[in-house]
């Protein structure tokens, strides 16, 4: 095949790539009766390792500090995540992820790391060096488009 070819069969399959994740957050918002935003908030929380602050939350999601707000309201609400405030600054809310949210990383997402890394064991050091690079490069990729495309202007309503 040709290196066209391979670049063209690549690119097909991190499209199928991203709508398998998409599939998957699907189903693990619905075993959670969750929306993909809350899901992805509370992934967040989880991935933190320890408190996070509403604005902080705010920046990752890139939404509005009352559409936090209402995210966390909701993830409370199913018993996900603890806000407090901050003993060192009272202004400052801080959201903790609960047992339960524990208890759903266990059984949601530490199955796909194991299985992930069960999969990637068959490539050695320098294959998965190559795999590395191009995970970041693609990242990369995504973050230079996502950015490009927010700096387009959207074309005018209603023809």
């Amino acid at each position: 095949m040709s290196k066209e070819g391979l670049v063209r069969d690549v690119a097909m399959q991190l499209r199928l790539l991203q709508q398998s994740f998409d599939a998957f957050d699907e189903a693990a918002a619905a075993r959670l009766g969750l929306n993909r935003t809350d899901l992805r908030a509370m992934d967040l929380v989880l991935a933190n390792g320890g408190p996070l602050s509403a604005g902080e939350l705010t920046s990752a999601l890139k939404l509005s500090p009352a559409a936090t707000t209402t995210v966390i309201d909701r993830l409370e609400r199913a018993g996900l995540v603890r806000r407090a405030r901050d003993a060192e600054n009272r202004r400052r809310v801080l959201v903790t992820a609960t047992d339960a949210a524990r208890t759903a990383e266990q059984d949601i997402y530490l199955p796909v790391g194991a299985a992930g890394a069960q999969a990637l064991g068959r490539y050695n050091k320098d294959q998965l060096a190559t795999i590395l690079d191009f995970l970041q490069t693609a990242r990369q990729v995504q973050e230079d488009q996502a950015a490009r495309v927010s700096m387009v202007p959207a074309p005018p309503q209603g023809r």
